[in-house]
């Protein structure tokens, strides 16, 4: 949430985030969560993409879903709203709640990341470029996470948990203060930033609506909608699973669980900042992709292996966590710049369905591996005298994210992506 609300729009980190309480041992309960509002997503993102396509207007779907997200995110950390309603104590009704909270919370979010991702397609037709938007894009998105544990710290240290209900009170003020600040900046950038207008030329032959048999029938789109696809379930999955990986399978201090995060977003951050320096084109894409995917796998056998007794090991590896996603998240979304191209008329459907295959099979994964969270408690993590134990959140940390870099490899290598290399552009991007 706090990289959406903060910067006014940066990439998705799939809604358990807002959710990530419910990401617990409860299993399948928060399962049902966790697909539900994937599924609304998914669904919404085709939509908003299509819509987009037709309409255009990128600053008023972006202005609704940061609506719907701030209202929605607020109804989440502001309890079950039907079980005070009706008095009632029910888990089924509890679940229903925040399953319907967060299904209008992935609409919202749908609606910001299609609009705001197409933007950049349209705002300038050089590569570099576009990668270089990409780029600052995913910086400020490991600069709003950032900012979130500088919220955190500040309330943890202003107010003390003396109780369960004191507790949840500062979770509250987190999550309030992420919602006003990040309203704040979303009003920045739609003030501060002009609708996307690309020369009339262009416009004229290239804004034409293209039909989705067009994209269909491309052996690009589908290989981009693979390694797009398997990248997020690399940064969504590992994410959901980090924190209980350290507490409950590392059993490292409370501290790590914030500071392991932190390591990784600031080295996202400084690759990110590199990133936009490097002049680009399709081999370097695969090239960079196919680095990163190597040190993901890497550092998800090491994950899976990694015994309790060189746990801080895992700083080491979270550096290396850090970079691998700035350079698979902004090479994969750079792809889909290349697919586009100049033909402008299907932009937003193709960021749209892509995100579609995105989410559900986020959702999916998450929900299979939650589900099977069901049988083992932390507890029984703690308590056991193995070195380690192959349990539910290292193969979300260490095995999916390996086994997806895998692939996203093997699929990069055989993309055939245009070997120019084009210049940053020295005028102002945004063109009347």
């Amino acid at each position: 949430m706090a990289s959406l609300v903060i910067v006014g729009e940066s990439e998705d980190v799939s809604f358990t985030k807002p959710l990530g309480r419910l990401v617990s041992p409860q299993g399948l309960d928060a399962a049902i969560v966790m697909l539900s509002g994937q599924v609304a997503d998914g669904f919404a993102t085709v939509f908003v993409g299509e819509s987009i396509d037709r309409f255009g207007h990128f600053k008023i779907w972006h202005a609704a879903g940061s609506l719907l997200v701030a209202i929605s995110f607020s109804s989440v950390f502001g309890g079950c709203l039907p079980c005070t309603i009706l008095h009632s104590n029910s888990l089924t009704l509890e679940t229903l709640s925040y399953s319907m909270f967060a299904a209008i919370f992935n609409i919202g979010w749908a609606a910001t990341q299609v609009s705001h991702m197409a933007m950049v397609n349209y705002i300038t037709l050089n590569s570099t470029s576009r990668v270089a938007l990409t780029s600052s894009r995913n910086a400020f998105s490991m600069v709003a996470n950032l900012a979130l544990y500088a919220i955190a710290l500040v309330v943890f240290d202003v107010s003390k948990a003396d109780t369960k209900e004191n507790t949840e009170s500062q979770y509250r003020w987190i999550a309030y203060s992420c919602i006003t600040v990040g309203c704040c900046f979303v009003v920045v950038f739609l003030m501060g930033t002009k609708e996307p207008r690309l020369r009339i030329t262009l416009r004229e032959t290239n804004r034409a609506r293209i039909p989705w048999a067009y994209w269909f029938r491309k052996i690009l789109y589908y290989q981009v909608a693979m390694v797009y696809l398997l990248t997020r379930l690399v940064l969504n999955v590992s994410q959901a699973y980090l924190a209980f990986f350290v507490i409950d399978d590392l059993q490292m201090a409370q501290s790590a669980k914030a500071l392991i995060p932190a390591i990784i977003y600031i080295c996202s951050f400084v690759v990110s900042v590199m990133l936009q320096e490097i002049p680009w084109n399709g081999k370097r894409l695969k090239a960079y992709y196919c680095a990163g995917g190597i040190i993901w796998m890497f550092c998800g056998v090491s994950v899976l292996f990694l015994p309790r007794s060189i746990n801080s090991f895992m700083y080491a590896i979270s550096v290396l966590i850090g970079i691998a996603n700035a350079l698979i998240l902004v090479t994969a979304i750079s792809m889909q710049s290349v697919l586009v191209g100049s033909e402008l008329g299907g932009c937003a459907f193709v960021c749209g369905s892509l995100s579609f295959l995105d989410k559900m099979s986020c959702g999916i994964a998450l929900y299979v591996l939650q589900s099977h969270k069901n049988g083992t408690s932390p507890e029984d993590v703690v308590t056991s005298t193995h070195s380690f134990d192959f349990s539910v959140t290292r193969y979300g940390l260490g095995l999916v994210p390996a086994v997806c870099s895998f692939i996203g490899v093997v699929v990069t290598y055989f993309m055939e992506l245009d070997g120019t290399i084009l210049k940053p552009l020295c005028q102002p991007l945004l063109l009347e």
